[in-house]
């Protein structure tokens, strides 16, 4: 066998393997709606996509260090002048460095076309939470059900019942709901989805509103007004009702962000002036 041949077809084998995995973690949703929706890539999670990119990383960087070894001579070649001395800054070498300090410069400064790449991910990352949606606060998944329950004002003892019916199993309320997830085959939330039932129904026909998290969840700025309504099982007329008595513009299916935008106020005082007009309603 030879060396070379095997140094070169592994660096170009785990080349395609970071292409194929630089392709999806470009495309792959934002960690916490990856992980609130437990997203999956041919049966591949977002954190196993990641580490087999890192390891074909350190793969290609081995096997061109081993090509420069055996390729030593060529690229010795390379670094000559026409007077066959050895320089470094030749006209090829200068040219390489010009287009990659270009690209690491252009993308600092965000000008295209660097930065057009860069908001096409985004964009792709974007539709992803709409799709799969935003988890009610960073990291929630993480969080025990029991705690879980008590930040999301559900009756804890309601929540667990619904999801037994729903053929589910929970050792007890200290439980993650990763883990509760990873237990029962399902997503984060679904099991959000169905403890919630109790509380989404009450709301429903009731028509109460619940209290807000001190500050805006992660990814609040990407949710539309009705996604955000209904994630918080909130009214979504008298949310539009009250803020256009207080002079806000809004729509059913404009972003918080895009809100903040046409009122030329920031997302986070959109997000404060809902939770004040919460408030009102529980005091109410």
């Amino acid at each position: 066998m030879s060396m070379r041949r095997i140094i070169s077809l592994t660096a170009f084998l785990s080349f395609f393997v970071m292409l194929l995995t630089s392709v999806i973690l470009y495309i792959v949703p934002q960690g916490r709606v990856a992980y609130w929706a437990d997203w999956r890539l041919w049966t591949l999670s977002k954190d196993q996509w990641g580490a087999i990119h890192i390891n074909a990383g350190f793969l290609l960087l081995l096997s061109i260090i081993l090509h420069i070894y055996y390729n030593w001579k060529p690229i010795v070649l390379y670094l000559k002048n026409q007077a066959k001395q050895i320089t470094i800054f030749t006209k090829e070498f200068n040219a390489a460095l010009i287009l990659t300090l270009i690209l690491v410069v252009g993308t600092y400064v965000e000008i295209p076309p660097f930065s057009t790449i860069i908001n096409i991910s985004d964009g792709f990352k974007e539709s992803a939470a709409k799709e799969y949606g935003e988890p009610p606060y960073g990291h929630a998944e993480l969080s025990s059900i029991k705690t879980f329950s008590k930040k999301m004002n559900i009756d804890l003892k309601a929540g667990i019942k619904f999801l037994e019916e729903a053929g589910y199993k929970i050792s007890q309320d200290t439980q993650t709901l990763k883990e509760i997830a990873k237990e029962n085959n399902i997503s984060p939330q679904q099991i959000y989805l169905i403890i919630s039932r109790e509380s989404n129904k009450e709301s429903l026909f009731s028509g109460k509103t619940t209290t807000l998290p001190e500050n805006p969840p992660p990814g609040t700025g990407n949710l539309t007004l009705a996604d955000f309504c209904s994630q918080y099982n909130l009214n979504i007329k008298i949310i539009t009702r009250s803020l256009k008595e207080s002079n806000i513009v809004s729509k059913a299916d404009m972003t918080i962000k895009k809100i903040g935008e046409t009122n030329k106020i920031s997302p986070t005082d959109i997000y404060e002036q809902i939770k004040l007009i919460t408030s009102k309603n529980l005091e109410n």
